[in-house]
């Protein structure tokens, strides 16, 4: 038996295969519960996983007989291995054991099996087909169900709330043991990740967040381990430390790893999401101040003229907003032509209403200023679209300012 601290080796070993999925159980001090929740696992996985697949408990620096047991099940389950750490750390393990697998998807669940195992071939399956790099199990998605207690879930729900809010981060619930990654994503984002303990998880997410990889959450049935070691509250304040040295890293613009070409055309869109809340938003109010203008000028003009200067009206208020709000664009450096270029977009967006009113017209000439309105809206929704493009890739986009 070879035990290392800086590298890991396998005590057992199994050529590539196909779609080989390895799933890591890191542990320290679990000889009381190791040998039910691997034979669990095993016989979940031999009866119902229908693709290739590896169980590796990693054992960092034990001191009771969890190696032991971990060792007599590698002899008499197959597809079962071992690996083991002189020094201890959750990410360490996750980390060490995820960058030597051969697999094609590495996963890690905690050894309690607090998790569901029906939410697993869900978690693989994505990665499987290459639509997403990540894929993580949420307990605080719809359609979730989890049994546990007061203090945890609102410690839980504080924390990922705090993410959200600081880091603007797409993912909903970082903590949850059951996670699963595409095995060459693993190897680039794994060497940015500085933290060895129980911030690990939370650090890959971010970083993975930021460099714009899909991350994949599955709800989960999710019951908590009453018998749990876990100090929740140092947990806690380690979590805080790490989320202040992460956010000071992407601040300083050390956030970024260099991703393959694949990788990169598959990202989604730079800042997309966070743009789209305040958009919608914004858009929305102009729509009602829109509804309430034209119906009122349209007792004096006709349904073009009252359309045009509806228009005009909160055009003018909806680029300053998304200019300030939706696109981060502060200070009178190139406002002048943003708002020249917003107005040729709002241009468009006239040209595809005025066409649905002259439709309307052409159909029903006897339609009233109701029907006009739903036509306009009706015909909004298509330029609310091209516009936000355009004021996306063009207006507004990174590269000019």
């Amino acid at each position: 038996m070879q035990s290392l601290t800086g590298a890991v080796a396998p005590r057992t070993s199994k050529p590539p295969a196909l779609n080989l999925v390895e799933v890591m159980i890191p542990v320290y001090n679990e000889e009381a519960v190791l040998e039910k929740s691997v034979r669990r696992l095993h016989t979940y996985l031999t009866e119902r996983y229908p693709y290739e697949w590896r169980i590796t408990i990693v054992d960092n620096a034990s001191t009771d007989r969890t190696l032991i047991v971990a060792d007599r099940l590698a002899e008499e389950l197959p597809r079962v291995q071992v690996r083991h750490l002189d020094v201890k750390g959750r990410g360490l393990a996750l980390r060490e054991a995820w960058s030597a697998s051969d697999a094609d998807i590495v996963c890690y669940m905690d050894v309690d099996l607090s998790t569901d195992l029906d939410a697993f071939l869900p978690l693989t399956a994505p990665l499987l087909s290459g639509h997403s790099e990540i894929a993580i199990g949420s307990r605080l998605r719809r359609g979730a169900r989890v049994v546990r207690g007061p203090k945890r879930e609102i410690i839980s729900r504080c924390y990922n709330s705090l993410l959200r809010v600081f880091f603007r981060s797409s993912f909903r619930d970082a903590q949850c043991g059951f996670k699963a990654m595409r095995s060459d994503v693993a190897r680039i984002l794994l060497p940015a990740v500085r933290n060895d303990n129980w911030f690990f998880d939370t650090e890959l997410l971010l970083l993975a967040d930021r460099n714009r990889l899909r991350i994949h959450e599955v709800p989960v049935d999710w019951v908590d381990d009453p018998d749990s070691r876990v100090d929740v509250v140092a947990t806690a304040l380690e979590d805080l430390r790490g989320m202040w040295g992460v956010g000071l890293r992407i601040l300083a613009g050390r956030g970024r790893v260099e991703l393959p070409a694949e990788l990169a055309s598959a990202r989604l869109p730079a800042r997309m999401r966070a743009q789209l809340g305040p958009f919608a938003i914004i858009g929305t109010i102009s729509t009602l101040s829109y509804v309430v203008l034209y119906a009122l000028l349209r007792a004096v003009l006709s349904a073009f003229d009252a359309n045009l200067l509806a228009l005009c009206v909160t055009v003018v208020g909806n680029t300053w907003a998304n200019r300030r709000f939706t696109f981060r664009r502060t200070g009178r450096q190139r406002w002048a032509r943003q708002f020249v270029e917003s107005a040729m977009v709002f241009g468009v967006g006239l040209i595809i209403s005025s066409a649905a009113l002259a439709i309307l017209h052409l159909l029903w000439q006897t339609s009233g200023v109701l029907s006009e309105i739903v036509t306009v809206l009706a015909s909004g929704v298509l330029a609310t679209i091209v516009r936000f493009m355009l004021l996306r890739a063009w207006v507004f986009h990174p590269d000019r300012g």
